[in-house]
């Protein structure tokens, strides 16, 4: 089946949400309120054209010089002035001022049209950008010449055989401020900064795309010193790979409750218990056996320093230091607090597709709750179980359970989709406080039924007593 032709934008995730990039020769509508990244979506679109596929592109700017641009995308690694240079981009700053424009009377595009014209035979450019609408259109004041400019625009760029991108201010309850733009464009995608409870968003939507097919969702998005990038999830999918073979949960007795293998390759792992049962320590020991593997795991700490999380588990045996000394752990700690759900759902990916791990720990889920509502987290965590299964990692997180809470449940609803679910209790006895453990289920194998006694010491992990009865597979 023919497709619609499209122009790959390079930025990461964008492509993929597009299912291919902008539509080729036409123009795309980007629209979003101030400071919510139009201008740097803009001129990464260029730039990645003019690195990667060798498409010259001009940029229009009409609120920022070129100087300006340049200075504000250089901390991104964008050199504008080597690609200006090379003639791989134009940048032309078009100064309009309003009352300027009122005094002269009629008031038309064409004389931007040469401009632009001019500017695209200059250096052969396949991409156009102009930045941004409202400016370009301050002087009009009558609307049905203002839509017919609008439109007369649209279809030039077309007529130019140019991709081109046109930034537009969101307007009161409309996309745009005309609220016209959105209808004449091939594309719309909209982009916004939101701040719920002093925690920020940035979130992508593709609105519209002519010919082509497209998810309707929102999907989230970081700025960072590489640019943009995009998160192309936002929905479970049920694609995993089933594997078959085992990796040790890092502690021999634990091994033995799971069928004597430890827990199978891909699968989610959730450790419960009340504070200071030891859920850390188990992830600990599940991180560092995949490092004597030789594999590679990225443990996501809310609540500890990496320098607290390497002494505290040295107190127990464990020597993280060593893993991270060989590039094989890779420790990232931040509060939960400090960013909004799919910001936290976008690091991950982002560290994930950068260090291509073997394992993940997030330690502990429950702190989630304080970037979010209760549904808003077991759906950001729904996800990041289902985008961790579809890369075949195999996934471990911790949970806090509050007291008073019944240890087999969770605050978020995602035991359903958990394979593996180890539950730590502590009790009180005789003046004294004494841990156990238990395997509450384990999707695919037999496990132990029996509940051990749980406790740490200098050498690790001990766990108490022995298994006469193991299930049987389910």
């Amino acid at each position: 089946m023919q497709t619609l032709p499209k122009c790959p934008t390079g930025i990461k995730g964008l492509d993929e949400v597009t299912s291919g990039g902008f539509p080729l020769a036409r123009p795309t509508l980007i629209c979003g309120g101030p400071g919510c990244g139009k201008t740097l979506l803009s001129i990464e679109f260029l730039v990645r054209g003019a690195t990667q596929f060798n498409e010259p592109g001009l940029m229009m700017a009409f609120e920022e010089t070129a100087a300006d641009l340049a200075a504000n995308v250089r901390s991104l690694g964008f050199d504008l002035e080597r690609l200006i240079a090379e003639k791989k981009l134009l940048v032309d700053y078009v100064y309009l001022e309003r009352s300027e424009i009122s005094e002269t009377g009629e008031y038309d595009l064409e004389g931007i049209f040469v401009r632009i014209a001019h500017a695209i035979n200059s250096i052969g450019a396949k991409r156009v950008v102009l930045d941004t609408l409202e400016v370009l259109f301050s002087g009009f004041s009558d609307m049905q010449i203002l839509r017919a400019e609008i439109r007369r625009l649209f279809r030039w760029l077309k007529e130019k055989g140019v991709t081109a991108v046109i930034t537009a201010e969101r307007g009161e309850g409309t996309l745009t401020r005309f609220g016209f733009e959105e209808y004449v464009s091939d594309c719309v995608i909209m982009i916004d900064h939101r701040v719920t409870e002093q925690v920020s968003t940035r979130r992508m939507r593709i609105v519209k795309y002519r010919g082509s097919a497209h998810g309707t969702n929102e999907f989230p998005f970081l700025i960072d010193s590489d640019g943009l990038w995009v998160v192309p999830i936002t929905s479970a999918g049920m694609n995993h790979p089933a594997f078959t073979d085992r990796v040790s949960t890092g502690v021999t007795a634990l091994d033995q409750m799971l069928g004597g293998k430890g827990y199978l390759r891909g699968t989610s792992v959730l450790i419960s218990g009340t504070a200071g049962t030891g859920k850390t320590s188990l992830a600990a020991h599940f991180a560092a056996a995949a490092c004597q593997r030789g594999e590679k795991c990225i443990y996501f700490s809310f609540e500890e320093s990496p320098g607290q999380l390497i002494r505290n588990m040295r107190s127990i045996g464990l020597d993280l230091e060593k893993c991270v000394g060989q590039g094989l752990l890779k420790i990232l700690s931040h509060r939960p607090s400090m960013y909004g759900l799919e910001m936290h759902l976008a690091l991950i990916n982002r560290a994930v597709s950068d260090i291509a791990p073997k394992i993940v720990v997030i330690d502990p889920i429950s702190n989630f709750i304080a970037a979010g509502t209760g549904p808003e987290t077991e759906g950001m965590l729904v996800r990041l179980v289902d985008f961790l299964k579809s890369r075949g990692i195999t996934s471990l997180f911790t949970n806090l359970i509050r007291n008073g809470f019944t240890p087999e449940a969770t605050d978020f609803g995602i035991s359903s989709i958990i394979d593996t679910w180890v539950l730590l209790r502590d009790q009180e006895k005789e003046g004294a406080r004494s841990g156990s453990l238990f395997v509450l289920k384990s999707r695919g194998m037999p496990h132990s039924k029996h509940i051990r006694q749980f406790s740490l010491s200098d050498k690790g992990i001990l766990l108490g007593g022995s298994d006469p009865v193991i299930s049987s597979a389910r």
